[in-house]
């Protein structure tokens, strides 16, 4: 009994390793970002995404069907990736010169202006 007990915690750690090693499901209905960035690729980009807006995950997708297009805000953002891409395409270079983060700034809205200072 206390073997079983001993050997518990290792039976648990090693479950879940096996969960931490499964294969991710293959993204669908990728109408912007490129079938080859899949995997881990694309869940790097989609947390740069929720850093550069300060958001989770179901501030664009819905909760539990991140393939579905229901929430509009999903294809405001396939707008924004749009933008960006063209953008950084314009420099010979290739280096990744504006991202969510260089207008948003951790929000969801974007400023327009910056905020006023005090004492003027």
């Amino acid at each position: 009994m206390r073997l079983l007990l001993a050997l518990f915690p290792l039976l648990a750690l090693n479950a879940q390793e096996k969960q931490a090693k499964a294969p991710l499901p293959v993204p669908t209905n990728l109408k912007v970002l490129k079938l080859s960035t899949t995997g881990p690729e694309i869940g790097q980009i989609m947390r740069t995404f929720t850093v550069g807006l300060g958001v989770q995950c179901i501030y664009c997708h819905v909760q539990g069907n991140y393939a579905s297009d229901e929430n509009p805000k999903k294809e405001i953002a396939r707008h924004m990736i749009t933008m960006t891409q063209q953008v950084n395409g314009n420099f010979s270079e290739g280096k990744l010169r504006v991202s969510c983060y260089t207008c948003h700034r951790g929000e969801p809205e974007p400023k327009t202006a910056p905020e006023p200072r005090a004492g003027r």
